[in-house]
């Protein structure tokens, strides 16, 4: 196998996703390009680490390329919360390319082969992927604005198409070089997830930002070739949770902000406020005006999501200023290494 060796970080912390759990490390194992390794991350739940070493007993040693890769399950060794998950896998991983999937998604066959193309070019530090929805109802909800899909976890309406140079990849479906964390440190904890509690997000928006500063010369990719489908549970699907995350969003983004600044941290916000939700607004009262459904409550729910942002932003400044909420940046300590 040419290319560098890829370890799949994927991070668990309710027994309530078993079966999507299971479902996405099949979806690694089955890789066209095999993962080196595939690390379960456990976050403060014991019974589920325990089950779940149960379950990867027999896939805990190496048995060849075509075996589909070592699982091995971990317990989250920082606070609680995605970062630290995320954090403790890249410490632990062997790969000189460390991936993460979400425990609801599952990646298409090529997924790990595009990643692993990308990175023939060494100026490449990190690329991530193309997330499609699963809508637990079977469709899109008629009110449910395309460019509002990163409220579900899913590649939105305005990013760009191909394999593209950005300012930052989407957590759920990335990859870094090791040495990425070498140079940058790790995600930061207290900005992303914390099991159920308020859905907070961007720590890898804070990470690509910080890299770019810490390597000047670094290239991030989208490559939408690599692809996976992340289920929305029919929670989700629903207004109320809409208006939860995009005001979680705007406090995440004024986390973003205080630690590498608004001009930076919100350089792609401009453009996604500017042209792509107006257009999207526009095209709602085109279909309403042409009786089409959902067109109304599409060109609402953009307007009320960006006023509902706007809040989060303006209330998450004013505590940041008070020094009411903080996080911290980490190093990664490399515990295991190929």
């Amino acid at each position: 196998m040419s290319g560098p060796g890829i370890s799949v970080v994927i991070c668990a912390y309710t027994e309530d996703r078993w079966e999507d759990i299971l479902a996405a490390v099949s979806s690694v194992r089955a890789q066209s390009r095999p993962a080196l390794e595939t690390l379960l991350v456990v976050d403060h739940n014991e019974t589920l680490r325990e089950r779940l070493a149960k379950e990867y007993k027999e896939y805990t040693e190496y048995k060849g390329a075509a075996d589909g890769g070592v699982v091995r399950v971990l317990a989250n060794a920082g606070p609680r919360g995605l970062s630290a998950g995320r954090n403790t896998g890249i410490a632990a991983a062997r790969g000189e390319v460390v991936a993460f999937l979400d425990d609801d998604a599952v990646a298409e066959r090529d997924w790990l082969r595009h990643f692993a193309e990308a990175y023939t070019d060494p100026r490449v530090m990190a690329v991530g992927g193309r997330t499609e929805p699963v809508w637990a109802s079977g469709r899109r909800p008629d009110w449910f604005p395309e460019e509002f899909d990163w409220v579900v976890g899913c590649t939105y309406r305005g990013l760009p198409r191909g394999r593209v140079r950005v300012r930052n990849v989407l957590g759920g479906n990335a990859s870094f070089r090791r040495s990425a964390f070498d140079a940058a440190g790790g995600f930061a904890t207290g900005i992303g997830r914390d099991g159920d509690k308020r859905p907070l997000g961007c720590e890898e928006t804070e990470l690509c930002i910080r890299l770019s500063r810490a390597r000047p010369d670094a290239v991030l990719l989208i490559d939408d070739r690599a692809v996976i489908h992340h289920r929305v549970p029919e929670v989700r699907e629903h207004f109320r949770y809409f208006r939860t995350r995009t005001y979680a969003e705007g406090l995440s983004k004024a986390l973003v902000a205080r630690s590498v600044g608004a001009q930076k941290g919100l350089e792609s916000e401009r453009r996604y406020a500017t042209r792509v939700l107006p257009a999207g607004v526009a095209r709602g009262l085109r279909d309403a005006l042409l009786a089409r459904s959902g067109g109304a409550g599409r060109a609402g729910a953009i307007v009320a999501g960006v006023l509902t942002a706007a809040g989060g932003y303006v209330v998450g400044s004013v505590r940041a200023r008070r020094g009411g909420t903080t996080f911290r940046v980490p190093g990664v300590e490399v515990t295991a290494r190929e």
